[in-house]
């Protein structure tokens, strides 16, 4: 069955990418960027942990978050769906090209 927990016990919770995990704790937690403006913009302050991009991403924005994820040191993943796919993953109505992951801001204690 898909999405079943493997019987060995073992923390394999569905077999889903772990890429995808960390996306799903931090749509959870409200961490992450929705939309390629805002993408960008975090990508200039060097916030992002990991940035997401639609398979169906338009190119010149997939060549511009590339080059400025490089600069930045963000990592860079392709979610092997749509930008409706993904607007759908993140329980959003409309389609989304890409997305970024923020860091964990620390609190002083």
């Amino acid at each position: 069955m898909p999405g079943k927990k493997s019987e060995t016990g073992k923390g394999e919770s569905s077999g889903m990418n772990p890429q995808l995990e960390v996306l799903k704790a931090a749509l959870a937690k409200n961490s992450v960027l929705l939309g390629s403006r805002s993408v960008l913009k975090a990508l200039k302050t060097g916030n992002p942990k990991i940035v997401f991009m639609a398979s169906n991403c338009p190119e010149r924005i997939k060549g511009d978050i590339a080059s400025s994820a490089k600069i930045s040191g963000a990592a860079l993943e392709r979610f092997e769906g749509t930008a409706k796919q993904l607007g759908i993953f993140c329980g959003k109505p409309f389609a989304v090209a890409s997305l970024a992951v923020m860091q964990e801001k620390k609190k002083n204690a």
